[in-house]
């Protein structure tokens, strides 16, 4: 049976390949990955992942009640800002809280040690910025200049405050196990100091382990080092988009074929500012199964438009090996992280449904958006 467009479609084949080759990195390094809700809150597919990962990390209230919820394991947290209102909830549904800053630590202090005293222990880290960045848009750049992301070496001085047992720092975006190593010697020139009062340190997120042709014996030697300089410490990472790296699409439908200018555009039944964002926020242009390649000489030029009223509402350009006409499917692919995740009902346009093929073959629907779900978000 053919479903109605537009959708999501994720395959079940392709997140177990990448959660075995994360959990092939875990066996070969001792090293914690733990999950980033941030990318993936499709929690109708934890399950599998619970067969892999439990833990993860949130950074919201929301996100700690879904891992509780769904996943089951050990939640680690950060949060620019925790307000008196949500700290207690923190206190009791995580395992490790990182601060922002030293002011954030010194506010609610008394309040962890409050905690620990009566018998479960949650361990508190401080985030630091290592002031090494490998990412060219500012958007998804935790330590551009100003950013409001970690303490600077210069404002912690010698000594950690009494009862911060570890460090976190988040630098890397879809990166790779150079990247990583880069950043860790600007971590450890700047914090190195710091690290035998700590028990652990979180590298935050951006290692993009399950793309092809990442080198993930160069990751595992550059972890195994790290560990044996540093032995006592544990070690945690958190990517995100790791685990749904290329395990789902989007598949669309042309509605219409307009020219104006000498600009083909194809306008579908999907939009990129409500289902991709990402594609006009970066930006980036994603690859479309039907589409010739990128070096192509030949064939017919198109952009892409959705169907919604914002007039940056498309992507381009594409080219096709014949004219595109109304009617049309296309395949949007790489569509499950860092996307319905972030998805709207601005202009009220109907959302994607939400389905999962399973390793038999079989597709089931996972969610259908109906007007209720437009009514009820103002309810």
């Amino acid at each position: 049976m053919t479903h109605q467009t537009p959708y999501y479609i994720v395959y079940e084949e392709h997140l177990r390949r990448n959660l075995e080759i994360i959990t092939g990195v875990m066996q070969r390094t001792g090293v914690n990955i733990i999950m980033a809700f941030k990318a993936n809150a499709l929690w109708k597919s934890f399950p599998i992942i619970a067969e892999y990962v439990k833990d993860s990390t949130a950074s919201s209230i929301n996100e700690m009640r879904l891992s509780h919820d769904y996943l089951g394991g050990d939640v680690h947290a950060y949060c620019p800002v925790y307000t008196d209102e949500t700290f207690p909830q923190f206190l009791t549904g995580c395992t490790h809280i990182t601060f922002n800053s030293l002011a954030q630590y010194s506010r609610h202090a008394d309040a962890l040690r409050e905690h620990n005293s009566k018998g479960r222990h949650v361990s508190a880290g401080l985030r630091v910025n290592p002031w090494c960045s490998v990412i060219e848009t500012d958007i998804y750049n935790p330590c551009m200049p100003g950013s409001r992301f970690g303490e600077n070496p210069d404002t912690i001085g010698d000594n950690l405050p009494e009862g911060i047992e570890g460090l976190h720092f988040h630098a890397l975006c879809e990166s790779t196990s150079y990247d990583l190593e880069k950043v860790l010697d600007a971590f450890k020139r700047q914090y190195g100091h710091l690290l035998p009062q700590v028990k652990w340190v979180n590298m935050g997120g951006g290692h993009l382990m399950t793309r092809r042709g990442y080198d993930i014996d160069h990751l595992v030697k550059t972890l195994n080092a790290f560990k044996e300089s540093y032995p006592h410490l544990d070690i945690i990472m958190e990517p995100g988009s790791a685990f749904t790296w290329q395990t789902g699409d989007l598949i669309v439908t042309v509605l219409d074929v307009i020219e104006r200018d000498g600009i083909r555009t194809a306008i579908i039944d999907a939009s990129f500012a409500c289902h991709m964002p990402d594609c006009l926020e970066m930006p980036y242009r994603p690859n479309i199964l039907e589409a010739l390649p990128d070096d192509a000489t030949d064939g017919i030029t198109y952009r892409l438009g959705g169907n919604s009223c914002l007039s940056g509402d498309f992507v381009g350009d594409w080219k096709f090996a014949k004219p595109l006409k109304a009617g049309d499917r296309l395949t949007l692919l790489d569509m499950n992280h860092y996307t319905n995740v972030k998805t709207t009902m601005f202009n009220g346009i109907q959302h994607p449904d939400v389905l999962l093929q399973s390793l038999n073959g079989k597709t089931r629907l996972l969610r259908h958006y109906t007007y209720e779900d437009y009514r009820d978000r103002m309810d």
